[in-house]
């Protein structure tokens, strides 16, 4: 497993996550994938809770470029890059062809339901067994018995890291046959409430100055310590792949 910025991170693409999913549920076998980011990796670099909550999921890809980046350098390249953004297409399409229903947890009030709509509409005879934007502060009990009453397949936690990880990590025992995924922003793209940057601003690394564009305020203390840190994982991504290569 292809090891960047002390994450050792699975070496699929999109689609071969999507087969683990469903594969897994068919054999009534759940489970859990987390996205890291730069910043999720920065702060995984310097918390322990953090680094923990990242080792234990089952499926653990590179949202970034710069981490694609990284792991090519060192010699031990990804594949692609993975993102709950898409994810949350991808899955939903493949939960309406397999017939399996799907959960959004996060978001402000109203958006979840707004990406129900907008999933819907897209993959017809998708099955949505729930929303929910549960307020700051919300308790595990009021979104566990939410949950099993639903009875979803898949859940999609956009609560933002660590938080939606310290929920999945506090739900997914209690229901070892559904997959969780941490998707960050995802439920508020899907709905339509954030901009999502063009495929080539994607493909070429720069969606973080189209976020930094759509949310300043929020986000420009993050990519100020986001930024010097991938310069020097690059950096440190390169001597490692020179000494290998000796």
């Amino acid at each position: 497993m292809p090891l960047v910025a002390g994450i050792e991170f699975d070496a699929l693409t999109e689609e071969q996550v999507v087969a683990r999913v469903t594969d897994g549920l068919r054999a009534g076998r759940g489970g859990w994938v987390v996205t890291p980011n730069v910043d999720i990796c920065r702060r995984v670099s310097r918390d322990a809770e953090a680094r923990d909550l990242v080792r234990r999921a089952s499926v653990v890809v590179a949202d970034g470029m710069p981490l694609v980046w990284a792991a090519r350098l060192r010699g031990e390249p990804l594949p692609e890059r993975v993102t709950g953004a898409s994810l949350i297409f991808s899955l939903s399409a493949a939960a309406a062809a397999g017939d399996w229903s799907v959960y959004l947890l996060g978001g402000d009030p109203g958006v979840p339901e707004r990406a129900a709509a907008e999933l819907a509409r897209r993959y017809p005879g998708l099955r949505v067994a729930g929303t929910d934007a549960p307020p700051s502060g919300f308790g595990l009990d009021e979104v566990r018995e939410r949950l099993a009453a639903a009875k979803p397949d898949v859940v999609f936690a956009g609560l933002g890291f660590p938080k939606q990880e310290r929920v999945i990590a506090g739900l997914a025992p209690g229901l070892p046959g559904v997959w969780f995924v941490g998707c960050g922003a995802a439920i508020a793209f899907a709905a339509g409430a954030l901009p999502r940057a063009p495929r080539w601003m994607q493909d070429s690394g720069l969606e973080w100055a189209w976020r930094l564009l759509s949310e300043p305020r929020r986000l420009a203390g993050r990519y100020a310590a986001d930024l010097p840190f991938a310069v020097r994982l690059l950096v440190s991504a390169r001597t490692a792949g020179r000494r290998a290569s000796r």
